[in-house]
């Protein structure tokens, strides 16, 4: 199997420089700085779970051609539209996508350029950065990738990938229902950051406010209810797992959105929040959180504009 990886950013990186060490075909499509970055110094990993520096094959994107069984896509959701024009021409007849994005709403955008046929779904569940000098610092221990068809069927590019996938430094998972996976993974980051960012801090001090662990849960029930509604109600122990997690008063974790906004980059306020709420008003479900949530990060995004 030939894998195309868009970026060696972090998440991408990650498990592309995992996969490249356990023997894999991996490359990287890159830019040219990127590109000397990775000939110089190798792939750098950082991770309390073993650090790597491994030599790793890179394309530039006037040299990118077909001939890939999966592509990884890792970008962020406001960057979409450029990687899809980027892997493109690497696109044939026997390519399989596999997006990491954050959301839903990404599914609806690739399933219409390269049709449900080639579409796969993941989640990847794991705190990466990448600094300056070019390094992959993993931030935790979790390093999970899941992923699936779309369908819920078992598929030979989904076993040949899971194969790879066993063979390298992190953990994977072939799911039969990886369209519930995506939908739990939505409603739970929706609602961490729609709260971190409307507040402007973390689970734990919005828990230790008075109302805080109230509306945490209203807005937490608003995004459940969408979901339920669009067929993927969310698995009672998984709920259960997210009320802990955004309930719990000595958490000092935020959503990385809520970075972006502290370093007043661009955010998946859009892709998140918006979609969300989107969603919930074309099936008539009240979200007065959500609405608030999305005025604030709109209000955020036109006062980075200028706008």
């Amino acid at each position: 199997m030939k894998i195309l990886i868009l970026g060696a950013g972090g998440i991408g990186g990650y498990y592309g420089g995992r996969l490249a060490a356990a023997g894999a075909d991996v490359t990287f499509l890159v830019r040219p700085r990127r590109a000397e970055q990775l000939a110089k110094n190798g792939l750098v990993i950082k991770s309390p779970r073993g650090d790597l520096q491994q030599p790793v094959a890179t394309v530039l994107a006037e040299h990118l051609r077909p001939g890939y069984d999966l592509i990884f896509l890792t970008c962020k959701a406001y960057d979409l539209a450029a990687a899809i024009d980027a892997v493109t021409p690497a696109v044939d007849a026997r390519t399989a996508l596999l997006p990491a994005l954050n959301g839903v709403r990404h599914l609806d955008v690739l399933k219409e350029k390269f049709g449900v046929d080639r579409m796969l779904g993941g989640v990847a569940q794991i705190a990466v950065t990448l600094t300056l000098e070019g390094e992959i610092h993993h931030l935790g221990e979790f390093h999970v990738l899941t992923f699936g068809e779309l369908s819920g069927q078992r598929s030979p590019r989904c076993e040949e990938f899971a194969r790879l996938c066993a063979n390298a430094n992190f953990t994977s998972r072939l799911s039969d229902n990886i369209q519930l996976e995506l939908w739990e993974k939505f409603v739970f980051l929706c609602t961490l950051a729609g709260m971190t960012c409307l507040m402007r801090t973390s689970v734990g001090a919005i828990a230790r406010s008075d109302e805080g662990t109230a509306l945490m849960r209203e807005m937490l029930g608003e995004c459940r209810r969408v979901a339920a509604a669009s067929g993927h109600e969310p698995r009672p122990e998984v709920l259960a797992r997210y009320v802990g997690m955004l309930t719990d008063r000595t958490s000092d974790f935020t959503a990385s959105m809520l970075r972006d906004i502290e370093r007043g980059g661009p955010i998946e306020g859009e892709h998140i929040v918006g979609d969300m709420l989107r969603r919930a008003r074309a099936l008539n479900i009240d979200a007065p959180l959500l609405r608030v949530a999305h005025t604030h990060l709109q209000a955020y995004e036109h006062g980075r504009s200028g706008g």
